[in-house]
């Protein structure tokens, strides 16, 4: 009776190879198949067995979940079959990674499941534009949230971008105006700084700064693309700076 295989789903980072953890290249090397997502990059795949077989699995935005469907027919199969799968997926497997819905495929079949962390494209990002997450006496809580749904439905932004914090909104782009439009409408100051970080953690980054209200005109006139996250900084003085404005109103 053949035993069941493994599942090790690997966090690659953003996008350059050198950003890689050596516990990530030693589960690539060990692994029969490798199942690789779109953003990954090629000198990733290197480190592979000559022997492994790998896949090409990236999914495009609003598929509906068909790609999704087939990655976990693909690695449940591998691992019936006692094979050791490794699922590379760019940044962290556990951010934005659809992570739960493989792990529940090997949990199925009792299959061992082994997780290796990456560089998630937000700290990427905010280390290619020297932007700190949290500031003494300025900005206390860091979050990360994602910009579109499954349903369609909009993500309480509004509790998450409130005075002393900072926000990295993930696949942001399309919903710019959306993003913009109902912070402001649940006063955030316009004033507030964002930024646009383009390609995280690879040569051809670019940042792209602005404020808050002009936050989708800027993508737009600055042609930004995915992947790209979003940073609105929220600090406790321009809560102050407008609270004051009101009072002398």
């Amino acid at each position: 009776m053949t035993s069941i295989g493994k599942l090790v789903l690997i966090g690659c980072g953003p996008g350059s190879a050198d950003l890689l953890t050596f516990r990530a290249a030693q589960r690539i090397a060990s692994a029969d198949l490798l199942l690789v997502d779109r953003l990954v990059a090629r000198e990733v795949i290197a480190h592979a067995a000559p022997a492994a077989r790998i896949v090409d699995v990236g999914k495009a935005p609003g598929d509906g979940g068909v790609q999704q469907a087939g990655i976990n027919h693909l690695i449940r199969t591998a691992l019936a079959e006692g094979r050791t799968v490794a699922r590379l997926k760019s940044g962290d497997p556990m951010v934005f990674g659809r992570a739960t819905e493989e792990l529940c495929e090997a949990v199925a079949l009792g299959a061992e499941i082994e997780i290796v962390p990456g560089v998630t494209a937000a700290l990427a990002a905010a280390s290619d534009a020297a932007i700190s997450l949290t500031e003494r006496a300025e900005i206390q809580s860091f979050s990360v949230v994602t910009a579109r749904t499954a349903d369609a439905s909009t993500p309480d932004w509004v509790s998450l971008v409130r005075p002393g914090s900072c926000t990295a909104f993930y696949m942001g782009v399309a919903q710019a105006w959306r993003i913009q439009s109902t912070l402001m409408a649940n006063g955030a100051p316009g004033s507030l700084a964002i930024e646009w970080v383009e390609n995280a953690g690879r040569t051809d980054c670019r940042t792209i700064s602005g404020t808050l209200s002009n936050l989708a005109d800027t993508a737009r006139r600055k042609r930004v693309r995915n992947p790209a996250i979003l940073f609105v900084r929220y600090p406790l003085s321009a809560a102050a700076s407008v609270g004051a404005v009101r009072i002398s109103g």
